[in-house]
């Protein structure tokens, strides 16, 4: 089970809410009408066609779930050789897998480590049947090559006929190479000097590097493919933007156009005009209003929560929750970012929007605020990577070896699993509505990407949390100690906000990166 996409959201209430779609509602909209546009229509066009709360009503909303990741498609393809003897003269190349009978125990072999590996894998995996060619004859007559993610090539003999159109297939190839895992393989020896630098002393290829080869080892393959699982799930990502699409301290469209052009997402916009009706509709439903008021004190009854807001700030937060999920299942959208949420949405919502958004993270949606598209994509890939909720935060000054990072809508459920405490508080800097001040795990370790304004070089940061403080700052804090110069980290540093998620995975974050193509600097 996908821990990121298949939560057991421990709000639940059961039957709280009434079918709406049980309704006689003549206004009632397909998806393509509610989307406003054609499958090909512009990126960021407004989306909503005036649907009522009627229409949008259907399914209670703590069972609305989110699009779940989809798997890495995988194509395992075997490149062999079977010599014939001949006299007196060279007549085989490096390798153990020289004959029919070795070649089946070979994809024997890689069908059982296979097997193996998917059970381990803690992101959807999907292995096409193994395929044994010798030639580019025999490899241009595999149909499902076309629509895998990766190819994924034992090169165990063969030659660069067979090499030069996997390569030309445009798609991320990962190269296994056998030393001591079973019969050595040919390419072991050479992938360097014949195939990557093409005989010359350099990198000679575009979209591959030496980075794409694993000699021996199974984890080595696990984290590429966890790698290239979260960069599928993110290119092409649809989200809603209520308030439309914007980007910290930066000029107007100019940010989202560029995450439109690189990761190809599909910017969707929701007007105030449109929430601000669907709000008013909704709180005007008597059976809405009960069931949002119900999830909300069973949200408070949860172990290590404690209230420290007035109550009806929560009961709006998840009449919210509940607005945000049918709009998204709408959309079939897993995305959502909200801007001016410090003002534009406290009069519509008479709350905030923080603790809504954290709630929806931790159902298994991904929910941003500020709209802030400079940030957006690094915490779309890194939770489509770690397969968990990730943290977005507004970064202080690095000092001593230390940092802190704050913001007032971190999720709960940061592991994937299990709900950290929260004391349930105001925003702070309009002290108003409900932000939950979530205790993070001291001793957790903890990657941090820092995105940059021209979506051309990402840092990339691993700490570990020290300290959960309660200072006069964004609710939701952390200490984060790190390892490398703290002088260093401020004179790298890009942009503004930060994304952080439990766990390491700066090696995934950068290998996706390359395809895109954004520089990537790790700094520990």
């Amino acid at each position: 089970m996908d821990p990121l996409n298949h939560p057991q959201f421990p709000y639940r209430i059961p039957h709280c809410c009434p079918s709406h779609r049980s309704h006689d509602c003549t206004d009632h909209l397909t998806r393509r009408e509610f989307l406003g546009c054609s499958a090909g229509a512009v990126a960021g066009s407004v989306m909503l066609a005036h649907p009522s709360w009627p229409a949008l009503a259907g399914e209670h909303a703590e069972e609305l779930v989110p699009p779940q990741r989809r798997a890495l498609r995988v194509k395992p393809v075997l490149v062999y050789d079977t010599p014939e003897r001949r006299d007196r003269t060279s007549w085989r190349a490096w390798g153990g897998i020289q004959t029919q009978d070795a070649a089946r125990a070979e994809v024997d072999r890689i069908q059982s480590e296979l097997q193996t590996l998917r059970k381990r894998a803690d992101f959807p995996l999907e292995f096409r049947p193994v395929a044994a060619v010798r030639s580019a004859g025999e490899l241009a007559s595999l149909a499902d090559l076309v629509d895998a993610d990766t190819v994924l090539v034992y090169a165990a003999g063969g030659w660069m006929d067979i090499f030069e159109p996997l390569h030309k297939l445009g798609k991320p190839l990962i190269f296994f190479c056998r030393h001591k895992s079973g019969p050595v393989y040919l390419w072991y020896e050479i992938i360097s000097p014949r195939y990557l630098r093409q005989h010359t002393d350099t990198l000679a290829l575009t979209g591959i590097d030496e980075d794409d080869v694993v000699i021996d080892s199974q984890d080595e393959l696990l984290w590429r493919m966890r790698a290239l699982c979260g960069l599928v799930n993110t290119v092409g990502t649809r989200i809603l933007a209520v308030g439309g699409p914007s980007a910290w301290a930066q000029p107007a469209g100019v940010v989202p156009k560029l995450v439109e052009e690189k990761w190809k997402f599909d910017i969707r916009t929701v007007s105030y005009d449109e929430l601000g009706k669907l709000i008013t509709a909704a709180r005007a439903d008597v059976k809405s209003v009960q069931c949002a008021q119900q999830r909300g004190e069973e949200y408070l009854k949860a172990p290590g929560n404690t209230l420290e807001t007035p109550r009806p700030f929560v009961h709006n937060a998840f009449l919210l929750d509940d607005i945000f999920r049918r709009i998204l299942h709408e959309a079939d959208c897993r995305a959502i970012t909200i801007n001016d949420c410090m003002s534009t949405i406290m009069p519509l919502a008479e709350t905030t929007a923080c603790l809504t958004l954290s709630t929806l993270n931790d159902a298994g949606y991904l929910a941003f605020c500020e709209s802030d598209f400079v940030l957006i994509p690094a915490g779309v890939l890194l939770a489509n990577i770690a397969g968990r909720p990730v943290f977005m935060n507004d970064p202080t000054y690095p000092h001593d070896g230390l940092i802190t990072l704050a913001h007032c809508t971190a999720p709960r459920r940061m592991d994937g699993q299990k709900l950290e405490p929260a004391r349930i508080l105001t925003h702070f800097e309009s002290d108003y509505g409900a932000a939950p001040k979530v205790e993070m795990a001291k001793g957790q370790v903890v990657t941090n990407i820092v995105p940059d304004f021209k979506l051309e070089r990402w840092v990339g940061l691993r700490g570990e949390i020290v300290d959960a403080p309660f200072l006069d700052i964004c609710r939701s804090q952390i200490d984060v100690r790190f390892t490398c110069d703290s002088l260093k980290l401020a004179q790298r540093m890009p942009g503004f906000h930060w994304i952080t998620a439990y766990g390491n995975y700066l090696r995934e974050v950068g290998y996706a990166l390359k395809r895109i193509p954004i520089a990537w600097e790790p700094l520990a």
